[in-house]
């Protein structure tokens, strides 16, 4: 080792060394981690234009003012496929060639979308238009689980923390600009059903340009890994060992003090942010702007806008902060700001105090799943790793719809509610006390998940 390689990793140890964009260059040095990135990008961009030109005809409709039980309803379809389908994918996942998973999950929503695109077109609003909307995505959840179990297949185990700030974070600011993008499209086709129908197909668009993407990497170059001589199983047989499969990683996870709570954390901060995510719906649409949807709408692109933000400043803030600070302990800070940006700008019920709540509450939202991410990651068996991000998207999205419907039967159709402000910033502080307790208890290996460094820190010093 040369005196300056020395030097740099004595620095890396006290935090100090490599910026951020030293380790982003880093992890874009890899072919196969930059052809996955391009994958998620795409297709992200794709999901925010097909859930905002969705979630716009839905919601900001002139005719129609939206109510708490049909907010919930509507997250209930949108989200209902991550619940049943999630860790029946894992299982899947574990066991297909993940290449091949981008590659036709990707073509095949393009397909669902196209018949969701003429459906609107036809001004069908009933009982098909809902099922073609789960196809498209409950597909989804194959290609999103498919993403995350892929990814240390592509990074070195030390560089994972920033594979995980950059990837999943620039895939939803991906996101959010293709939910910009769908507005413009909406505006620019009247607001139509016509127009609707035809941002979605421009989504449909982006699902065949990931699925090309996808199919330039090599077949088994994602996984999962197989014994040699392993005999691959047939689908029927998969199919019958669906429930035991995922019995076992249900155990195989309850067993790991890490996992475990780094799931639960994910969970308690969905739950919560899925009340106050209905809550800003109808602040805007019945409250703020009662009388223009067109006005409510493009304010909400503001707020989408700044949380968007939000969102991206936790892929710069988290890697350098878990060089310092192990991933439980900055779980525990982010949720403690969550609690005290809520309760002490919610009450005011002013738009200004929500952007500075939509930035805050997305950035400590991210910041939590690339820290929970990470912990799966490095904590869990390649051979389990499909099953518990499975387990982990449900977790996801099946609290969020629970905030969200819970809080239905008791929040006002205006959204303007002081004592649910209240209780939203009182379970982000239960929230965080539960989870740092939790966490710190030995785990079945005996090792404390908090007392034990980041990914980057114990690489420097091994």
């Amino acid at each position: 080792m040369t005196v300056r390689a020395a030097f740099r990793q004595r620095l890396r140890r006290r935090g100090t060394g490599p910026s951020f964009r030293a380790d982003l260059r880093s992890v874009l040095r890899e072919r196969g981690f930059r052809r996955l990135f391009a994958t998620r990008l795409i297709s992200q961009a794709g999901d925010g234009i097909f859930t905002a030109g969705l979630g716009t005809y839905v919601f900001f409709n002139a005719a129609t003012f939206p109510s708490p039980t049909r907010g919930a309803a509507a997250f209930t379809v949108v989200y209902l496929p991550y619940s049943l389908i999630g860790p029946f994918a894992g299982v899947f996942i574990d066991r297909w060639s993940r290449r091949q998973i981008l590659v036709w999950s990707a073509a095949g929503r393009a397909v669902f979308v196209a018949l969701t695109a003429g459906l609107m077109a036809a001004g069908n609003l009933g009982l098909p238009l809902y099922v073609a909307v789960l196809l498209v995505l409950g597909v989804n959840r194959f290609f999103l689980s498919s993403l995350s179990a892929a990814l240390p297949h592509v990074v070195a185990d030390d560089k994972l923390v920033m594979a995980n700030s950059v990837s999943p974070t620039a895939g939803g600011i991906m996101a959010a600009i293709g939910g910009i993008v769908a507005l413009g499209l909406n505006a620019a086709t009247g607001d139509s059903e016509r127009g609707a129908a035809i941002t979605l197909l421009v989504a449909g668009g982006c699902y065949v340009t990931a699925s090309l993407v996808a199919a330039a990497m090599h077949r088994d170059l994602l996984g999962p890994r197989r014994a040699a001589g392993e005999p691959s199983a047939r689908l029927l047989s998969d199919l019958a060992s669906v429930a035991a499969d995922l019995v076992a990683g249900a155990r195989y996870v309850l067993r790991r003090r890490g996992p475990a709570t780094a799931l639960a954390a994910i969970g308690g901060n969905r739950f919560l942010y899925g009340i106050l995510f209905l809550m800003s719906i109808l602040l805007y649409r019945n409250y703020f702007y009662p009388s223009s949807a067109a006005a409510a709408e493009s304010h909400f692109v503001v707020l989408a806008t700044v949380s968007a933000v939000g969102y991206g400043c936790a892929a710069l803030l988290t890697p350098p902060v878990t060089r310092r600070l192990a991933k439980p302990a900055w779980i525990t800070l982010l949720l403690v700001a969550s609690a005290v940006v809520t309760g002490g700008l919610g009450q005011s019920f002013d738009q200004i105090a929500y952007l500075i709540i939509g930035f805050c509450l997305n950035l400590a939202g991210q910041g939590v799943a690339i820290c929970a991410t990470t912990i799966l990651q490095e904590e869990v068996d390649d051979a389990y790793r499909g099953r518990v991000f499975s387990f982990y998207d449900m977790m996801f999205n099946v609290t969020y719809v629970a905030g969200a419907a819970l809080s239905a039967v008791f929040m006002p159709l205006n959204g303007r509610s002081p004592a649910i402000i209240g209780l939203a910033a009182v379970g982000y502080a239960l929230a965080a006390a539960g989870y740092w307790i939790v966490s710190r208890q030995p785990s079945a290996g005996g090792e404390s998940p908090a007392a034990s460094p980041s990914a980057a820190a114990q690489a420097s010093s091994s």
